[in-house]
């Protein structure tokens, strides 16, 4: 089968799959689970915090929806009594949303309807089936919360790449013997991470900075990867591995055809990543007070992994 024919197969049985699950489900229904509202209207209803205020553009980009969308399905739900659209307290440019005590009745309700769907379709399966399709669910939400990520070339300086460093420095202060200071690295200062002596790349999954990898491009030397770090709630998404491969293909890019990293005994799932990307270990090339291996590979343009 050719590359292109098995993309097509690939994709008719991705919109089979979205098919049956919307059928399955309920969502074509305009009383989602036997209610009084839409599915869209009862999927806001779920992500509103029922402890307290939340910023509608969080919500928003949670969603993946867009302003106008959003707020059509607010004032709906605002009609019925269910939430408050308020101005946040200390900036009324900012929206902010909570349940009322309607609404969160109404999310009760849902919940245990919810229940009753997901009971019906487990109950006609055996127990062998029933774990193999819970297990194949979790499989596809992992992978479809992996495909949803964006990665993106920001300034070192850019809030979302503050909290990313912020939070990589945090976990290597517990992680390290002895801790970890920042001022006492040779971590590159921001210079070195913008064009045109280098980038930094930010992935966000729902708006949200879940990681980071930086990426030093000094002339007449190998390329440097530093700052690689994924937030403990997007691991296992493989978003490392893909941080990985956006920094080779981006040190190509730039002419480089060898690419290096130092790393720390501590950081052993990092090593086996690194191990099993192609680096190989090699002397120290640097005098980074925190590392105890180096490991460089060479480039090929077109061979970085996926």
């Amino acid at each position: 089968m050719t590359e292109q024919a098995e993309q097509v197969g690939q994709k008719e049985q991705v919109r089979r799959f979205n098919r049956t699950v919307a059928e399955r489900v309920g969502v074509l229904h305009d009383h989602y689970l036997g209610g009084a509202r839409p599915y869209g209207q009862a999927r806001l209803l779920w992500e509103i915090d029922d402890e307290g205020t939340q910023d509608i553009r969080s919500v928003r980009a949670r969603l993946g929806l867009d302003s106008g969308y959003v707020s059509r399905l607010l004032r709906a739900l605002e009609r019925d009594g269910l939430v408050a659209v308020e101005p946040h307290p200390r900036d009324r440019r900012v929206r902010t949303v909570r349940l009322t005590e309607a609404g969160r009745a109404e999310r009760a309700l849902l919940d245990d309807r919810s229940d009753a769907l997901a009971a019906s379709l487990l109950a006609p399966l055996d127990a062998r089936q029933r774990d193999r399709l819970t297990s194949a669910m979790a499989e596809v939400e992992r992978l479809l919360t992996a495909s949803v990520v964006s990665v993106e070339v920001l300034d070192p300086d850019h809030p979302d790449a503050a909290h990313c460093l912020r939070a990589y420095a945090a976990e290597l202060q517990e992680l390290f013997d002895g801790g970890f200071d920042p001022a006492g690295s040779l971590l590159p200062d921001p210079g070195e991470l913008r064009a045109p002596r280098g980038l930094f790349l930010v992935a966000r999954l729902h708006g949200e900075p879940v990681g980071c990898a930086g990426l030093k491009l000094p002339a007449g030397a190998p390329a440097e990867i530093k700052r690689l770090w994924v937030s403990p709630r997007a691991r296992g998404l493989g978003l490392a591995r893909r941080l990985l491969s956006e920094l080779e293909e981006r040190a190509v890019q730039h002419g480089s055809d060898l690419v290096r990293l130092d790393t720390n005994k501590a950081l052993e799932t990092a090593t086996r990543l690194y191990r099993s990307s192609g680096y190989t270990e090699v002397p120290a090339f640097n005098d980074e007070p925190y590392a105890h291996h180096w490991f460089e590979k060479r480039l090929i343009p077109g061979t970085q992994q996926k």
